[in-house]
């Protein structure tokens, strides 16, 4: 009679293998409930009048949506703030600096990459240089030079040419187009597709333009995505810059209808309300484009 006995070395790899994968598993859900407890804390709390919010708020019930339940601060932030026109220009702002993003990075990563040319290297690292200057010493010099730039207008059916990009809808999008960790990013994405497809189009008669239009962009589909998110999410949570260069309520964004909130009374379950609205968007628009900017980041963005 033949007796099989376990293999002990193996079965206690195998268990450790098992303990292991479980640690992993707390571990992340941990993480996520973490990342996720602020933005669970104000879904819930846009739910509740102030007093509840505050009874709560040292308590799990901060967390789950019980008590004095409502939509009522939702009908408080229409009647308070023109919600609507706010995200109007948000949503076009936003999608406008995305779409002239896309195409003006796209093209300077373009020449970077695939054009050979002197003194490219000596370019990209100028404009890699741009990347340590922070916006807030920009600010004062880029409002200066705004209010001098000329604009044409519509006067009846005449084009008139003004002075001074302020309160207008230009002046929050282009200077926000070039951006150069995105020209970074599609350089560096667009240096790992083989050139022999530049070759061969080339064989064919393809001029640059047509390659980049018909052969680069089409596999760059990660980068892309990439770099509508990033581009979108500071046009979306622009803050100062509105503050500063837009007056007419009919022009402002969602992030400068926060102060009318503060204003008198404040009433903090419309503050999450309000703030629940306008962090919809952005989640909504990275769960769906999330595998391929985690795709993008992998392949391009640690590339040394």
């Amino acid at each position: 009679m033949t007796t099989v006995v376990e293999n002990p070395p193996r079965a206690g790899r195998s268990a450790r293998r098992r303990r292991t994968s479980w640690l992993v598993q707390t571990g992340r859900i941990l993480l996520a409930l973490l990342f996720a407890g602020p933005l669970l804390f104000l879904f819930v709390s846009s739910l509740k009048p102030d007093l509840q919010i505050f009874a709560d708020l040292r308590s799990w019930r901060a967390f789950v949506p019980l008590g004095h339940v409502s939509f009522a601060n939702y009908s408080a932030v229409f009647a308070r703030v023109p919600f609507a026109r706010f995200l109007m220009n948000s949503i076009g702002i936003s999608l406008v600096t995305v779409a002239l993003g896309l195409l003006v990075n796209s093209l300077a990563a373009f020449a970077l990459a695939r054009l050979q040319w002197r003194g490219k290297q000596l370019v990209l690292t100028g404009i890699i240089a741009t990347l340590i200057l922070p916006f807030e010493t920009l600010a004062l010099p880029l409002v200066w030079w705004v209010n001098k730039l000329p604009w044409l207008t519509m006067n009846g059916f005449h084009l008139q040419l003004t002075t001074g990009w302020l309160d207008t809808y230009q002046v929050q999008i282009i200077p926000f187009v070039a951006n150069a960790f995105s020209v970074y990013l599609f350089y560096q994405y667009f240096t790992s597709i083989p050139k022999e497809l530049d070759e061969a189009a080339r064989m064919d008669g393809a001029g640059w333009f047509r390659i980049y239009r018909n052969v680069v962009m089409p596999l760059s589909g990660p980068a892309i995505a990439t770099v509508a998110i990033l581009t979108f999410l500071p046009a979306w949570n622009s803050y100062l810059w509105p503050l500063m260069v837009v007056q007419s309520e009919e022009l402002r964004p969602v992030m400068l209808g926060i102060q009318y909130f503060f204003q008198l009374n404040v009433s903090w379950g419309q503050v999450m309300a309000y703030a629940s609205m306008i962090t919809l968007p952005v989640l909504a628009l990275f769960l769906a484009f999330q595998k391929a900017f985690i795709g993008s980041i992998a392949s391009s963005g640690v590339k040394g």
